[in-house]
């Protein structure tokens, strides 16, 4: 990524190695992507295309002959064979035998995939819900299309608290990402939206921050796993932005701008930031994945 701030920085080799790319381009639309979290294979991704099919499945990775099995193939509805489209999933980094997912049918499902079962099953929502995202251990939030980012409390299933709703009515949240270096802060994306809104969960209804310089949609949203105050950005202006949120709450005149800026090829639709690796970021629009060195 090159900085927003100075594009004529001399060749030094720490630009030269701001400047590393590396490109793949796929047989097929790229629909999903992520690291490794393994430390002994970081610089390992997975990526996926489009199946339309109801159910979580968990695959098993064969290093000693390299190819992937699937696992188990996990129905939330018990009094049916078909289920609810799911919309997206987390992996509970604290406790990886957890898996939340989020369904069109407004309710979020948290397995235990070691058993194979359902632990706790929620209607999140009043309509469908879009993503999810683990906040700790037993604590997770989730955004809908009704407009709202609530969060859930394994421990009291029957309440949630609903942390920000969109300023226009029926307005759909569609994406979500909650900092893990500071559980405090999380960000979410408005549909066909160009800004991304960061929450404080301690002071909620009230965004601490709104990041504006995407000139059209913002379609993915990846905080820094090393860092608390620093957030990536997508969308489709095909930018990649870095923003540095250390003052955040204080007033900005004419707003924030990122530190950080990168044009690909075409409007970005997923990105994901290492956590094995934080210098590395991972983008993919259409059939291609680029990793880029920040």
């Amino acid at each position: 990524m090159g900085a927003s701030s100075d594009p004529n920085q001399d060749g030094s080799d720490e630009q030269q190695k701001r400047s590393e790319i590396y490109t793949y381009e796929a047989p097929w639309h790229i629909y999903a992507m992520n690291w490794s979290v393994r430390r002994d294979k970081k610089y390992r991704l997975a990526i996926a295309s489009l199946l339309e099919h109801d159910f979580l499945r968990v695959w098993r990775i064969n290093d000693e002959q390299p190819r992937v099995e699937l696992k188990s193939l996990l129905n939330g509805n018990k009094n049916s064979e078909f289920c609810g489209p799911l919309t997206s999933f987390d992996w509970n980094e604290a406790e990886p035998r957890r898996i939340g997912t989020s369904s069109i049918d407004t309710t979020c499902t948290i397995w235990d995939i070691e058993k194979e079962t359902v632990d706790t099953q929620l209607i999140a929502h009043d309509k469908e819900v879009y993503d999810i995202a683990w906040g700790g251990v037993g604590v997770f939030a989730s955004v809908s299309a009704d407009g709202s980012v609530r969060v859930f409390d394994l421990r009291d299933k029957e309440h949630s608290t609903i942390i920000y709703e969109s300023s226009e009515p029926d307005t759909p949240l569609v994406r979500l990402g909650w900092n893990k270096q500071d559980p405090r802060y999380m960000a979410t994306i408005i549909m066909d939206s160009a800004k991304v809104v960061v929450l404080d969960i301690r002071f909620p209804t009230l965004p601490v921050v709104e990041l504006q310089r995407h000139h059209a949609s913002v379609n993915a949203v990846a905080w820094a796993p090393h860092s608390s105050c620093h957030i990536c950005t997508a969308g489709d202006d095909s930018q990649a932005l870095i923003w540095d949120l250390s003052s955040m709450g204080q007033p900005v005149e004419g707003g924030l701008d990122p530190i950080l800026a990168y044009t690909a090829g075409a409007e970005i639709e997923q990105l994901q930031w290492s956590s094995s690796q934080p210098d590395w970021v991972a983008i993919a629009f259409s059939t291609k994945l680029q990793i880029l060195r920040v």
